[in-house]
């Protein structure tokens, strides 16, 4: 009893409430005692009490608001007023391996909250971030969910090693290429759940890339996901659901029109006889006297729908913060046949064992579904419906079923019958150990693992295009286990007031093990056997293989700073990788940086006009190392003959010198804010310079091998940036814009020898990345309505093969963007999001059999109306003749201007006012209208200008290319958010 009693009178219990300006009550505020972990958070109306020692000071803090020390002394009751500080969830920025102050960061880098992010009705995190990301341009390619996203940052650096940034979430770097089958790539960041993003941190530069050395050529994108905070437990549910409908669509011609051309394409080149005219084309099953009047082109489109239900839970004290969260998002494609969906479940938790020990994890795992349809390039793609005859019907007359004997495949049959579905597992999962055995020294160490396991499966039934007369059936199962160990010291050294000194070392190690298992069989009994083991015969047996790489790294970065304003930073990483040579298994890659905090200088302080001027230089050496895994090694590949055992050499040939692509960056920025920062913003110029450059080398056959793999050739990449932010109204009424515009010139300064595609896109020395290159079209002669290409000389020929082949268009843009407005009054909130891309080029490589060739007898866009018909007519469509292929020929009459400005995201929400909300039961609720891809203005005459098509599975050198690829949708929702 008397050692109680002696307890009690040493401590005391404070009391008090908490305010904002306004002197209404905060909840979730942490009231912590100073030096402990003793703490506990402010209940609706912001009161508390807490027990702590004598001379006890507390510490009250809250996101978005100044902090507040204050000393208990003899007080029972402490009441605090806390006022509004807007800068604070801007001021920390995640960079490689920790974080930073803003104001002290030395290299470029955006970074994005994740209010940016959540509750857009997008498959995958990237395309939400579409014309928020200066110097990072982000392309969907297609209007297909759960395709892939194509992202450049500060160009392209490589010409056939990837281009895509590393992806790094909680620490960890992921699997972010495709690992499916099909040549349609997946997108595997489709299975992070965007609500669960905290916040997205892009490296652009070399100072802050260089810390991931050998795969930061291409930029770093660091994923945090949500953290519990110390404070009230919140709970959080939201639901949306809407409609999408496609962006564009292409016209083609109706029955009469289709008829009419045909019949004159058809007397342009001599047969004049109805009659005969009406055979030949019965011959391919088109009767153009059906009086059908089928729109072919609208059957692959319907209205999508989307929906999202969400839920988490986070809180904690001093000792342990959680945060649980669920999700499912079920998204119908606006293509037929296309659905998305996805369940996602996540626990992430810290501990404080003590007041030096902390322990967390982060666990996630996500199921999606993904009912694919064909790849461009296939029949079956449902676009390429547009090209069956109008004179054709949807539906057989006679059995009432779908037509089957149309010009191509109808595949709404295949759409139908056909099943192609990728289903996912994924785990995104991390554990980590901190410990601070001194003052300001942190010593981590991390373990964390990426799950992916995909399963494909595809069965197409007996009387499909695909199933043929006996069914065939195909399935495949890939795993992937990702794992990856961070072990970091780091420690912050005050020398005095004015010197700053933050150090890092750290060692990682990361192995990456690929397995899949695929079998193929046809002759099923009917179509309720849809598995392989139903199958008459094994036609593709089963194939078995494995890929696997590791890397091992050690790096260090130190920071320097000087009374604040005088910054200096320097790191550095050796890499070793599995993927290189005997002769260059370990590269060296490293940067330095520095900063002046100009407005921190005498002549500026308490300046009213200038409250924020830094100036930042950096210059670095990164690399590529996204290649094939054995592409440095001769391999052998088992060929059995009979029942003989055999192997024979790959036909790749081994190169024990390949070594990483090398690109060295020079990098100075300028960050400023004005009128109380009421005008901010960030101008960077760059230039990036890659050397070796990892390309396959054609060898000759007689060798018995096919290509090298090589450290060939260089490209350079120049660039400005600019970012923009104002608060242009900023009383009860606010409005704020945010604006970014990016210029990026590439070039290729030297290769060996030019790499040629099929869709006209090339690589060539002193050009940029997938230009153009072929023929020049000159129009149509007016005298007999041929089509005319440039000679050599400047003049015009009718014969294409007297044309040069020629720069004809250039995929890479000369500058993007976007601009954002934000409204706000009251409980009212709106935000407009649009974004822009100009000077691009487009190769519509589907128009060739759109237009009268003289092979085909697709149905024709709508431009066939303005053709050439009698002499002294100017148009840029030539004579319609059957079997002449006039004009037809791949060349510029395909290219087109492919600029656009797309009103990509427009909100409109209502906050209930807080004391509405309580009637309730409720923290706060938000009710929200969204648009997403509202409009589109372009010139482009395809169906969508953000287009790449990947039906041909080339290079990523491969840009700009249009083949029969879906367009984007265009999504309008309802949505609910409700805190507890």
């Amino acid at each position: 009893m008397l050692l109680v009693t002696t307890a009690w009178a040493q401590t005391r219990t404070v009391t008090g409430r908490v305010t904002d300006a306004d002197g209404s009550g905060l909840p979730g505020v942490t009231v912590l005692e100073r030096g402990t972990t003793n703490g506990v958070s402010t209940s609706a109306d912001g009161a508390f009490s807490l027990t702590v020692q004598p001379n006890a000071t507390l510490v009250i803090s809250s996101i978005g608001y100044n902090t507040q020390t204050i000393p208990v002394g003899d007080q029972s009751v402490i009441n605090a007023r806390l006022g509004t500080n807007e800068t604070v969830l801007n001021e920390a920025v995640v960079v490689g391996y920790g974080s930073q102050a803003k104001s002290e960061v030395t290299g470029s880098v955006t970074q994005l909250s994740s209010k940016d992010v959540e509750n857009v009705p997008v498959v995958s995190f990237e395309q939400a971030i579409q014309g928020r990301t200066p110097g990072v341009t982000i392309n969907q390619t297609s209007g297909k969910l759960g395709a892939g996203v194509q992202i450049r940052v500060r160009g392209a650096s490589s010409v056939t090693a990837s281009n895509q940034p590393l992806y790094v979430i909680d620490g960890i770097p992921v699997t972010s290429q495709d690992v499916g089958t099909d040549v349609e790539p997946l997108n595997p960041l489709a299975d992070l759940n965007p609500n669960d993003i905290e916040s997205i941190t892009i490296l652009k530069d070399a100072a802050s890339a260089a810390i991931y050395g050998s795969r930061a050529s291409n930029g770093v994108v660091l994923v945090t996901t949500k953290s519990g905070r110390q404070g009230q437990t919140k709970v959080n549910v939201g639901y949306y659901v809407g409609t999408s409908e496609t962006t564009r669509r292409q016209k083609f011609l109706n029955a009469a029109q289709y008829n009419e051309l045909f019949r004159e394409s058809a007397a342009n080149a001599g047969i004049t006889d109805p009659d005969e005219v009406d055979a030949l084309f019965l011959d391919f099953g088109i009767d153009l006297n059906s009086g059908v009047d089928q729109n072919w082109s609208e059957e692959a489109f319907r209205t999508g729908k989307v929906s999202q239900y969400d839920a988490n839970v986070s809180g904690g004290d001093a000792k342990t913060r959680f945060y649980l969260s669920t999700t499912y998002n079920d998204q119908t494609g606006i293509i037929i046949g296309n659905r998305f969906r996805r369940g996602s479940a996540r626990i992430n938790l810290d501990h404080s064992i003590t007041e030096k020990v902390k322990v967390g994890l982060n666990l996630s795992l996500t199921r999606s579904v993904n009912d694919r349809i064909p790849n461009d390039n296939a029949f079956t793609n449902p676009v390429q419906l547009n090209a069956l005859p109008p004179l054709q019907p949807k539906i057989d007359p006679e059995t009432g079923e779908l037509n089957q004997l149309t010009l191509y495949t109808n595949n709404l049959v295949d759409i139908e019958r056909v099943t192609n579905r990728a289903g996912t597992y994924r785990s995104f999962s991390n554990a980590y150990l901190s410990f601070n055995p001194i003052k300001n020294l942190t010593i981590r160490t991390e373990a964390g693992a990426d799950f992916l396991n995909l399963n494909e499966d595809i069965y197409a039934p007996a009387g499909t295009s695909s199933g043929g007369n006996t069914g065939e059936g195909f399935s495949n199962q890939t795993q992937v286990m990702n794992y990856t160990t961070n072990n970091t010291a780091n420690y912050l050294l005050t020398l005095n007031e004015a010197n700053t000194i933050e150090a890092l070392a750290g060692f990682s190690f990361q192995r990456s093990d690929l397995k899949q298992t695929s079998a193929e069989g046809r002759g099923f009994p009917n179509a309720e056997f849809t598995r392989i083991a139903s199958a008459a015969i094994k036609t593709g047996g089963s194939s078995s293989s494995r890929d696997e790489f590791s890397f091992v790294s050690f790096f260090g970065r130190v920071n320097y700073a000087y009374q604040g304003k005088y910054l200096l930073s320097g790191s550095v990483r050796r890499d070793g990788s599995s993927r290189f040579g005997a002769n260059n298994k370990y590269g060296t890659f490293g940067a330095g940086s520095v900063g002046w905090v100009i407005s921190e200088e005498g002549f500026l302080q308490d300046n009213s006009i200038v409250n924020f001027l830094k100036l930042r230089a950096s210059y670095g050496l990164t690399g590529n190392a996204e290649i094939g895994n054995f592409l440095s090694r001769g391999l052998f590949t088992a060929l059995p003959y009979a029942d003989q055992a055999g192997i024979r050499p790959s036909t790749v040939v081994g190169n024990p010198d390949l070594s990483w692509e090398s690109t060295a960056q020079t990098d100075i920025g300028l960050e400023f804010g004005f009128l109380d920062n009421r005008i901010s913003g960030e101008i960077d110029v760059y230039q990036k310079n890659t050397d070796d450059l990892l390309l396959g080398r054609q060898l000759l056959y007689v060798n018995g091998y096919n290509t090298v793999t090589e450290n060939v050739g260089k490209l350079e990449n120049r660039g400005l940036e600019i970012s923009l932010n104002t608060r242009n109204f900023d009383k009860d009424f606010k409005w704020s814009t945010n604006f970014n515009i990016s210029f990026n010139r590439n070039e290729i300064t030297e290769l060996t020898s030019p790499i040629q595609s099929g869709q006209l896109a090339s690589v060539r020395e002193g050009q940029p990345i997938g230009v153009f290159w072929g023929r020049k079209y000159a129009g149509v002669d007016p005298a007999n309505g041929n089509a005319l290409y440039y000679a050599e000389d400047g003049s015009t020929t009718d014969e294409i093969t007297d044309s040069p082949l020629q720069v004809v268009g250039n995929p890479n843009p000369d500058y993007t963007g976007g601009i954002t407005n934000t409204f706000s009054y009251k409980g009212f909130d709106l935000s407009v999001l649009g974004q822009f891309v100009y000077g691009n080029d487009i190769y519509n490589s589907a128009g060739v059999y759109q237009a009268v060739n003289g092979d085909f007898f697709d149905n024709q866009t709508i431009e066939q109306l303005d053709r050439w018909q009698k002499p002294g007519d100017r148009t840029n469509v030539p004579r319609a003749e059957l079997f002449s292929g006039n004009g037809a020929q791949a060349s510029s009459r395909w290219v087109t201007k492919g600029s656009f400005l797309r009103v990509k995201n427009v909100t409109f929400g209502y906050t209930l006012p807080a004391s509405v909300a309580k009637l309730g039961f409720l923290q706060t609720a938000r009710l929200y209208v969204q648009a997403q891809n509202l409009a589109t203005i372009t010139n482009y005459d395809g169906y969508d200008p953000e287009v790449n098509t990947a039906a041909f599975g080339q290079g990523n050198y491969v840009l700009g290319v249009d083949f029969y690829t879906p367009p984007l949708a265009k999504t309008f929702l309802v949505g609910i958010n409700l805190g507890f």
